[in-house]
């Protein structure tokens, strides 16, 4: 029997679970309000200028390019009607038979409004593109800031001591000693500081103690000032206060603290967990349907070995995805059959700049060179095509040769642009 399948979200679960369903029987349709799939682990280095960001966006429709039950539709979804099996987006209604939910997370800003309207965020390529144009145009006007302008603009905070933010504080550690005094030679960027604020005890949480110990070590040698159990409480766009005591002036609060699940209105408020995931069973199908399911991110699953849910990582999100497409394929009306997801974790990693990188194995841990040399072929080997692990391997060998990139250009939106976007319908 012929299937009608939705997916909704292309990102490593979603395009994965349907590369493995294209030409089969069933009619799968991929929705997404990007035209493109992103590569979100390198997105810190579009924000820095080490890579351009058509080296981690592919395509969606290139992709699919030679499937025959595969339609793409470019759309904002709006909710779910499980009564009628249909989904409505904002370029019509579409039915279904079965509806993958695979929509990932955005920036949690844990209700701050007022945070989350001066920080900036990073959780998609045009974000990181923002972040970029920010950081290179703040320099630029360095060079004619009054004095009491400048401890703003050579003041950067990035919050989070995740693998972003331990990620991009030391890329724009290295930034700031090995390319920006080639660009502005006259400037004096002993006053540039950057800070990395968690509010834990610990960088790197989920990881060994050895490698958070490492990648602390590693940013303080890189001069990144480290500042752990340290929570902020507002933001003006220009003074950060911290919880308890203290303020740090700063036109440039980079915010990498958290994600919450991009959730589609329709579903019942009893499958929504924490963090807006969406509780999934074994097979991940969304508790309470029997046509609906989650992949990726945005799914709560419960096992003995992850009784909180499973780590919000892509290697969960793939494996999920290909499961979940392998069931629908060999048991379409069998359900009793099907396997369930177990995830066995092969390891995490985090690089903090030239050299240093944090590897931890299941049986072992390893730091340095040989960790970072692994971090760098690991996510080469994620990236979709040939042209871009392309793109990318000669810009971090000319990068590691020089010290240097040619990617520093300030592009910002023309005024015609921004008119159409703001009188774009909703």
């Amino acid at each position: 029997m012929q299937e009608k399948i939705i997916i909704v979200g292309a990102g490593f679960a979603g395009l994965h679970l349907a590369k493995q369903l294209q030409n089969t029987h069933n009619e799968v349709m991929l929705i997404d309000k990007h035209n493109y799939h992103q590569f979100q682990p390198l997105f810190y280095q579009v924000a820095t200028a080490r890579i351009e960001p058509s080296s981690i966006s592919f395509p969606l429709r290139k992709v699919f390019q030679r499937s025959r039950n595969i339609s793409i539709r470019i759309a904002e979804v709006q909710h779910i009607d499980s009564a009628q099996q249909t989904l409505h987006t904002n370029i019509g209604p579409f039915n279904y038979t079965r509806l993958i939910i695979a929509t990932g997370c955005t920036t949690n800003f844990f209700g701050n409004k007022a945070i989350e309207a001066h920080a900036f965020p990073m959780k998609s390529t045009p974000e990181a593109l923002t972040l970029r144009n920010r950081i290179l145009s703040n320099f630029e006007k360095a060079l004619s800031a009054a004095p009491e302008e400048m401890e703003g603009i050579m003041n950067i905070v990035v919050v989070g001591g995740g693998p972003t933010g331990v990620e991009l504080a030391g890329s724009l550690a290295e930034m700031k000693t090995k390319i920006l005094p080639k660009d502005y030679p006259d400037m004096d960027f002993s006053r540039l500081n950057i800070f990395l604020l968690e509010g834990s005890n610990t960088l790197l949480g989920p990881m060994s103690e050895v490698s958070r110990r490492k990648a602390k070590e590693y940013l303080e040698a890189l001069g990144v000032k480290v500042c752990l159990q340290t929570l902020v409480e507002a933001y003006d766009g220009h003074t950060i206060s911290l919880k308890g005591n203290g303020t740090i002036v700063s036109d440039n609060l980079i915010w990498a603290a958290g994600v919450s699940g991009n959730l589609i209105k329709g579903l019942e408020k009893a499958t929504i967990q924490r963090g807006n995931r969406i509780v999934v069973d074994r097979y991940n199908k969304v508790v309470g349907y029997d046509n609906i399911f989650a992949v990726g991110d945005i799914a709560f699953m419960e096992t003995p070995l992850y009784p909180n849910g499973h780590p919000q990582v892509a290697n969960v999100a793939i494996n999920q995805g290909k499961l979940l497409a392998q069931n629908i394929k060999k048991y379409p009306g069998r359900p009793d059959s099907w396997k369930m997801f177990e995830y066995k974790d092969p390891g995490s990693m985090a690089t903090v700049g030239k050299r240093k990188a944090v590897v931890d194995l299941p049986s072992f841990s390893f730091q340095g060179r040989m960790a970072w040399f692994t971090w760098m072929f690991l996510h080469l080997m994620l990236i979709l095509s040939v042209r871009n692990k392309l793109f990318i391997f000669i810009n971090w060998a000319i990068s590691y040769f020089t010290n240097d990139t040619t990617l520093r250009l300030i592009l910002h939106p023309s005024r015609r642009q921004v008119e159409l976007l703001d009188n774009q319908p909703e």
